[in-house]
């Protein structure tokens, strides 16, 4: 199986910064859409953004184009999510998921799953 590990949450102020990390091992990380979640307390897990095997293909939610940005690194088996201009109702935690194929938004149909990390965003 595909092992992931997320990294990098915290608290920051409303209209700060913050990247998160996903480390991958297990298989080949190369192969694999990654998908970026995050889940609310008493709310449902929603898709923030995605990413291509290659890096060539990126999508993102609504709330969030224009303020993040998914890439990955495949020599380093990382993904990451970099997080500007954040609000109040970015507070969330944060979930990267690993897909074989034709996941995009669904997170029903990614394969393997994070543990998650903490971003709490404060005004």
């Amino acid at each position: 199986q595909v092992q992931l590990v997320e990294s990098g949450g915290g608290l920051v102020q409303a209209g700060g910064s913050l990247r998160l990390s996903c480390a991958a091992s297990g298989r080949t990380f190369s192969t694999y859409d990654m998908g970026w979640f995050r889940q609310a307390p008493g709310k449902e897990r929603k898709f923030v953004a995605g990413i291509s095997w290659s890096g060539g293909s990126t999508w993102s939610a609504e709330s969030v184009k224009g303020r993040f940005t998914v890439s990955r690194d495949n020599a380093k088996n990382t993904v990451f999510l970099r997080m500007n201009s954040l609000k109040p109702e970015d507070t969330a935690v944060y979930y990267c998921a690993a897909c074989r194929s034709g996941c995009y938004t669904s997170a029903e149909r990614y394969d393997y799953w994070g543990q998650g990390t903490q971003v709490t965003v404060s005004s």
